[in-house]
């Protein structure tokens, strides 16, 4: 239970639906390469993010399952495609440590979900279907999704944030123990 208490913060939630948002938007605005057998969902990039935000899993599903509301293949799309992503994104995460490896999550399991979905849907080989989807995701993966990892790496401002972090923790350690010292001790500490 703390552990869900922990991601049902306001932030949480917050970010969350900043992503669904964002993943249903790239979804739906590009409509001719989001869906069908041959399919390079952009908003698949994002799946990369539980890598470094876990937070994004929950935003990643609605917004997947939002974008298939609309899906022309239907009520398959909703479920197979929705859980394929959810996969993904718990899979990314439970392999954050090794990004190559986390990066074919959302392959493999799109490649095998949802080809087998749309090989049912539209009657066509599940080897070459699956294969199709895969490709797609692949692109969408590794190329535009380590692509986004890197801006969020080398994000100038993160780093600045995180060294004016540094400094302040650093800077409160020490008027901490200057507090317990008398006033030769605080000499001899600066």
């Amino acid at each position: 239970f703390s552990m869900l208490k922990k991601w049902l913060t306001t932030k949480n939630l917050c970010l969350s639906g900043i992503i669904a948002a964002l993943y249903a938007v790239l979804t739906l605005a590009l409509p001719a390469i989001s869906y069908g057998e041959w399919q390079c969902r952009i908003s698949e990039a994002m799946t990369l993010l539980p890598i470094v935000l876990p937070q994004s899993i929950p935003g990643l599903v609605v917004g997947c399952l939002v974008s298939n509301l609309l899906s022309p293949v239907g009520a398959a799309d909703i479920v197979f495609g929705t859980l394929a992503t959810l996969v993904a994104a718990i899979g990314t995460y439970a392999l954050r440590k090794n990004r190559l490896l986390a990066a074919l999550c959302p392959v493999v399991s799109n490649g095998l979900i949802v080809g087998a979905m749309l090989s049912v849907v539209y009657g066509l080989p599940f080897a070459l279907t699956a294969l199709q989807v895969a490709v797609g995701e692949a692109v969408a993966v590794y190329v535009l999704g380590f692509a986004l990892l890197a801006v969020y790496w080398f994000n100038p401002m993160l780093w600045l944030a995180y060294a004016l972090l540094c400094r302040d923790i650093e800077l409160a350690c020490d008027e901490q123990v200057i507090r317990t010292m008398d006033e030769s001790a605080v000499k001899t500490y600066s």
